[in-house]
């Protein structure tokens, strides 16, 4: 799959994972440390791209998730 589009709409510092929602309104898990830069964190409302993948327990997820601009 190619880098998808979207938004964070979720991000729990503290848990260290978040969602985001792409164009087509689904919604992904991330875990912190699929936040390309290494920063570990992210804002809520952040414009991102990011790629689909697979992750634990046969559910999707976003990767490499950086913001757009």
């Amino acid at each position: 799959m190619g880098r998808v589009t979207g938004v964070v709409v979720s991000f729990d510092e503290r848990a260290g994972w978040g969602r985001v929602r792409g164009g087509d309104g689904e919604e992904l898990f991330f875990h912190c440390t699929a936040v390309a830069d290494g920063s570990r964190t992210i804002a809520e409302g952040t414009e991102v791209d990011y790629e689909i993948v697979p992750g634990h327990r046969g559910r999707w997820e976003a990767w490499s998730i950086r913001p757009r601009g």
